[in-house]
């Protein structure tokens, strides 16, 4: 899909104008933002309208930090030139999804079998560089070619909307404006420096770009020039977007002598508060404490360090996790996200499909559904955290002590059973 840029010199005002009426609109609107790979979440100033500021005044304002960042004065005429804000980001920022997937539905529609064998293509026609880069970075190609068809389905959906315009957008909107405007400055760069032209700079609504989805600061920190034409180009370059990703994962403690993980089967007398990513065990401890592979064989007796993961509770899927998944969820901090990708790339090189079970429960709760459960928590003495609909990990900490306090499986998982538990107390 590819969107208009908002329109320049006199319609620049009309379109801000009607970006203030929905700023007002909206302004009162629940609801938690959620980062995107790369970024980090930041708590919402709600008692702030950005309808009440002068956007040509803010951007003057941007322009003089950034010439205070080193940023040249030909780049900032050519990127923020009559720069306007976009309505569709806005809109896009604000949504909230009605219903919260479960794991099982989320990974069917992220690994499905056109993904599969389309991976299976490209990780075939793209192995000689994906063997180099392997050697100088240790991430095996089947991990690249599943993060470049998750995050972009091979390059065919990489966003149409100007980075430095969506950035902006969100920077203006205060309610995570210091996160965006640090990311809007390291935009500015990149164009300065003359790795992109201020227009081919094309990003998703939150300002994430290329092949796989950096962030501007990622792109800063990890972004490599592979090809050696003096540019890093994430966009147009497989070499410069595959070696960069490597980079990146490489640098935050990727290990090449490690998978990401596997799926188990659990004894039932597991105790399932040990199913977090908080516990670390030994492979061999945990084969001790009876968890097997999941075709019911033994575990190796390894001393590699993992922790028990349980996406949809007690009644779906099991798995050990090591610290490659860590390195996933640094990507992504989802663990759905996390499996997914691993998943996928063991997929593509011909492994299995994670066995569900006739168990496991595949239902989805609303948004408003979640937000009763965590007042609940709340309401009883166990801190879920802001009321948001997003069960993160505050929540899930909540749940399980509420389950361990009242003698139920304590998967930490919210669920439509749980709900009714949580109103008869």
């Amino acid at each position: 899909m590819t969107f208009k840029w908002a329109k320049r010199h006199a319609s620049g005002r009309l379109v801000f104008a009607l970006i203030t009426l929905i700023l007002v609109a909206l302004a009162a609107a629940p609801g938690k933002q959620t980062a995107r790979a790369g970024q980090t979440g930041e708590k919402s100033n709600r008692n702030e309208q950005p309808s009440e500021r002068d956007f040509y005044k803010w951007l003057q304002n941007l322009r003089n930090e950034a010439k205070k960042a080193g940023i040249s004065e030909k780049t900032l005429d050519a990127a923020l030139g009559d720069l306007a804000p976009v309505r569709r980001v806005v809109e896009l920022d604000r949504r909230q999804p009605e219903f919260t997937r479960s794991f099982r539905s989320y990974l069917r529609r992220r690994v499905t079998r056109e993904r599969i064998y389309r991976g299976r293509a490209l990780l075939e026609k793209h192995r000689a560089l994906l063997e180099d880069i392997y050697d100088q970075y240790g991430v095996a190609p089947r991990y690249l070619i599943a993060f470049w068809g998750l995050e972009t389905h091979f390059g065919n959906h990489m966003g149409g909307f100007y980075a430095v315009e969506a950035l902006a957008t969100l920077a203006y909107d205060r309610r995570r404006a210091d996160f965006f405007r640090a990311e809007l400055i390291h935009a500015l760069k990149i164009i300065d420096q003359g790795h992109v032209r201020p227009r081919d700079m094309t990003s998703s609504w939150a300002g994430a770009m290329g092949h796989m989805q950096f962030m501007p600061s990622t792109f800063n920190h990890y972004a490599l020039d592979y090809t050696g034409n003096g540019r890093k180009d994430i966009w147009g370059s497989l070499p410069d977007a595959f070696a960069s990703a490597a980079n990146f994962l490489s640098r935050i403690g990727w290990r090449p002598d490690q998978n990401w993980g596997r799926q188990v089967r659990l004894p039932k007398d597991f105790n399932l508060s040990l199913a977090t990513l908080d516990t670390k065990k030994s492979v061999e401890k945990w084969k001790n404490l009876g968890v097997q592979a999941a075709d019911g064989t033994a575990l190796a007796n390894a001393d590699t360090q993992a922790s028990v993961v349980l996406p949809q509770g007690e009644s779906g899927p099991a798995f050990l996790v090591f610290d490659n998944f860590r390195a996933i969820m640094r990507w992504n901090r989802s663990v759905n996200y996390a499996i997914s990708v691993g998943h996928l790339a063991d997929r593509i090189v011909g492994l299995p499909p994670i066995f569900f079970g006739p168990n496991a429960a595949d239902e989805t709760l609303s948004r408003n559904q979640i937000m009763e459960i965590q007042q609940n928590l709340n309401r009883l003495g166990f801190d879920a955290g802001q009321a948001d609909g997003v069960a993160g990990p505050r929540t899930r900490a909540a749940i399980r002590a509420f389950q361990q306090n009242h003698d139920l499986a304590a998967d930490g998982y919210p669920s439509a059973k749980l709900l009714e538990r949580l109103r008869a107390q």
